[in-house]
């Protein structure tokens, strides 16, 4: 009896908007290393901090929905214990925070017989610490009421661009991604709430929305209708872009939350969603490091949020980065922190475009390799400075921005 050779395996590739998309739009070649080589950096600061935020939010908004805490709330007796929990997990993980950014996890430490008790003030303004209770009493006692799901998988497929059956790994890929919060409103309901009220600021924000208001007016607004909601342990990025090389992180979080909208309209359970919402939470407390980029901006003209400010705005033009960081309004920092995004079919057409080209681009590098390319050669190595300069692999990439050539063995 002659058995039947096995068919050849057939596989779907996975692509995250993420872990993927905004990874290669960084880097081609440090994506390479980092993701397809599962390499990871020796200092991932922003990746520590984009997480401990996330898992301080989630898990803040449980213990809310639990005990029903009343805001503002307490930094040692509420906030800390939290930061604790989420910590221990990245340090499980292998990801540390810097020194300056986080005091140092109190419970499960050898001879530790520190209590929370026993933090000062000084530890309490560390950066991430300080950037966390700003998010819970700022934006949580408003956005905590209106969530209706929090960190949601969502998936799709779509066809393969540039589909080769000789050549191609498969005819679809897949996207995959993680909404940090989803929302579910009844418009008439929640705008009619908010008037006689006036006490959430989110709402607010979309009702001074000229492009929200259009939106609205299109739809019943009776029915419930859901808001993509995302978190960034960033500053707000420029809205023009003066370094060639940079990635446009403007255009690609739009491009994010706008493909995101379209992974859940696929979901059998989803309502049509109007509007998504970035909250760029490093604008609560901006470091050093920030408020130089922000002065940058404002004098090129490079920011969409700002001008309004004429206090704020002066006081950030006549700091110097010796000085100590300015004491700027609540306003500024709050309305620099929130973005909205408008939904329509058009636009969310062009972004699952442009992911398909990343993909295709993808694809295209990883054959590349695949037929014996070398890596550097199969994968595009041009980005900008800043990201040069914290690149593990700068010291032997061709084409890097930083110059190398004092670079010393410790």
């Amino acid at each position: 009896m002659k058995l039947p050779s096995r068919s050849q395996s057939y596989m779907i590739p996975e692509y995250s908007l993420t872990g993927d998309l905004l990874s290669f739009l960084t880097c081609n070649l440090q994506y390479r290393y980092q993701n397809k080589g599962t390499l990871p950096p020796s200092k991932p600061v922003q990746r520590w901090f984009g997480e401990f935020i996330h898992g301080v939010l989630e898990e803040a908004f449980i213990q809310w929905r639990q005990n029903n805490t009343q805001f503002p709330w307490n930094w040692k007796r509420d906030i800390r214990p939290i930061e604790d929990l989420i910590d221990l997990r990245l340090q499980v993980r292998g990801l540390y925070p810097h020194d300056e950014d986080l005091f140092f996890s109190i419970v499960n430490q050898p001879d530790n017989d520190l209590t929370i008790a026993d933090l000062n003030d000084h530890d309490h303004k560390k950066l991430a610490s300080a950037r966390a209770e700003k998010t819970i009493n700022i934006w949580g006692k408003h956005l905590f009421p209106l969530i209706d799901s929090s960190e949601m998988l969502i998936k799709g497929i779509r066809k393969m661009p540039n589909y080769n059956q000789k050549i191609s790994r498969s005819n679809y890929y897949g996207i995959n991604g993680v909404v940090d919060v989803l929302t579910s409103i009844k418009i008439n309901e929640t705008l009619k709430q908010h008037k006689l009220d006036d006490s959430n600021k989110i709402i607010d924000h979309l009702t001074k929305d000229p492009d929200f208001q259009k939106t609205i007016g299109k739809y019943d607004n009776g029915e419930e209708y859901e808001i993509i909601i995302d978190y960034k342990g960033m500053k707000r990025p420029p809205v023009k872009m003066n370094d060639e090389k940079a990635e446009d992180k403007w255009e690609t979080h739009k491009q994010q939350i706008l493909t995101y909208s379209w992974l859940r309209s696929k979901q059998e359970n989803s309502k049509p969603i109007i509007a998504g919402i970035i909250f760029y939470l490093n604008e609560l407390v901006p470091s050093k490091e920030d408020l130089v980029l922000i002065k940058d901006e404002l004098n090129n003209n490079t920011t969409d949020v700002g001008y309004d400010y004429e206090r704020d705005v002066n006081l950030i033009n006549s700091w110097q980065e010796e000085d100590k960081a300015p004491e700027l309004s609540d306003g500024f920092k709050n309305d620099r922190s929130i973005r909205i995004i408008n939904i329509n079919e058009n636009e969310q057409k062009n972004a699952l475009l442009k992911f398909d080209s990343v993909v295709a681009n993808i694809e295209e590098s990883l054959l590349k390799e695949m037929k014996g390319c070398k890596i550097q050669e199969a994968w595009k190595a041009d980005s900008d400075e800043r990201t040069c300069s914290a690149c593990d692999f700068r010291t032997f990439c061709k084409n890097n921005s930083v110059k190398t050539k004092d670079f010393k063995i410790p």
